[in-house]
């Protein structure tokens, strides 16, 4: 079947958006323009071992960019790397993994990541391959003579086997088979493109070096930059607790975008929306704040139905924003045979609601500002200032941690 494709260089200019770097460059336009003029969609590769991943919005930056390629007609390729996860990425590690998955585990995390990535890409119109489908009926000697293809010299380019071996670190044998095995999916697919980020770049080149030892066209690599989270320095991680993820609830992807850094909002225009440059560039010229609710607001929009952005920027204004109260306020109960008549110390009332995990947690708090009182939020002016406590008192510590006291 031929398709009829955007020209050249209305693909170039939507493909190109938010992409660091692509090697070799200047086989892209020949690619697409063949594609154009036979009407044959190219085959674009996007690999992910199912490790556990929950999915957030650094995920979605190469996964935005396969939807790119859908709706300009191009056929999206999803290898699930059942078997590359069974041997683990050294890419960036400077210790090998020492825990290796089951396939019962990386099938489950398989199926819970199709799921979340269908948020994104149109599944019903993607290929979508496990690698295990061919690394798994390969004979010993097969894999003899696709190890036969790669030389040592050739993965000690790599900087992180580099690194290891220069710091007489173990590499495993097993985890030098990863490169190649990523490489080898390429060839099984024919992949015209992959997307990944910039740490791939030595097993997309080596995906070339086998494909045209196989008489197969040759793929170009499409790195895409590295998505920062909430700190605005590292990059985006559920481990660093920096993360957005597509599978929260908009107030809560609302609340962690109105906590993003200033001078990292115009990356997250570029590489989560497609809002033009220019009308994001004009928004950043203004107040912050607009910005990041309209960013948030068109993120949200991607990932939950409806009006659920708008919703939520307006719950957060209503709650946080402009200072008025929470629509659910939790109650705590307190004991009021246990109090003393003449108060209690406002740092150990905020550890006794569980507001604060200690004392001096509390304390720090409190001469911070934090510690609040009432509707009016009224600022608590000393840790150890005397609190007469009363049924339906609410206390605050910080924006996010409050509660309605209720005395038994």
């Amino acid at each position: 079947m031929t398709i009829s494709f955007p020209s050249v260089q209305e693909q170039l200019s939507i493909i190109r958006r938010g992409v660091e770097k692509i090697v070799p460059e200047e086989e892209l336009a020949k690619k697409l323009q063949h594609s154009h003029d036979t009407g044959t969609p190219l085959r674009v590769k996007y690999g992910i071992d199912p490790t556990g991943i929950d999915v957030h919005l650094g995920h979605t930056v190469p996964l935005r960019k396969i939807r790119q390629f859908q709706e300009l007609g191009h056929q999206a390729v999803i290898i699930i790397g059942n078997y590359t996860a069974m041997v683990g990425d050294p890419s960036g590690r400077d210790e090998a993994r020492s825990k290796r998955l089951t396939e019962d585990q990386v099938e489950a995390n398989a199926r819970d990541y199709l799921m979340q990535v269908g948020k994104v890409v149109d599944l019903d119109r993607a290929e979508i391959h496990r690698n295990g489908d061919w690394f798994g009926s390969m004979s010993f000697a097969e894999v003899l003579n696709l190890c036969g293809r790669v030389t040592v010299a050739q993965l000690l380019t790599r900087d992180d086997f580099a690194k290891r071996y220069r710091e007489e670190k173990p590499i495993f044998l097993h985890e030098c088979l990863y490169p190649v095995m990523q490489a080898w999916d390429s060839v099984e697919i024919k992949s015209d493109i992959e997307l990944g980020g910039t740490e791939q770049l030595y097993s997309f080149m080596l995906a070339r070096d086998l494909q045209a030892q196989q008489d197969v066209n040759q793929q170009i690599g499409m790195m895409s930059p590295i998505l920062v989270g909430l700190d605005g320095v590292k990059r985006m991680g559920k481990s660093l607790g920096n993360y957005i993820g597509v599978s929260e609830t908009p107030y809560e992807m609302m609340k962690k975008f109105m906590q993003l850094p200033d001078d990292v909002m115009k990356m997250y225009f570029e590489l989560l929306t497609d809002l033009p440059m220019d009308e994001a560039d004009q928004l950043l010229a203004g107040h912050p704040k607009e910005a990041k609710v309209k960013l948030a607001q068109t993120v949200i929009g991607q990932y939950h139905e409806g009006a659920k952005g708008i919703e939520a920027a307006e719950r957060w204004q209503r709650e946080i924003g402009g200072g008025g109260l929470p629509a659910d306020i939790p109650e705590v109960e307190l004991a009021a045979g246990e109090l003393d008549d003449g108060g209690l110390p406002a740092y150990l009332l905020l550890v006794k609601l569980g507001l604060q995990s200690s004392n001096g947690e509390a304390r720090r708090l409190i001469a911070q500002g934090g510690g609040k009182l009432g509707e009016e939020k009224t600022v608590i002016g000393d840790a150890n200032q005397k609190i007469t406590v009363e049924n339906g008192m609410l206390v605050w510590a910080g924006k996010k941690k409050f509660c309605r006291v209720t005395l038994t």
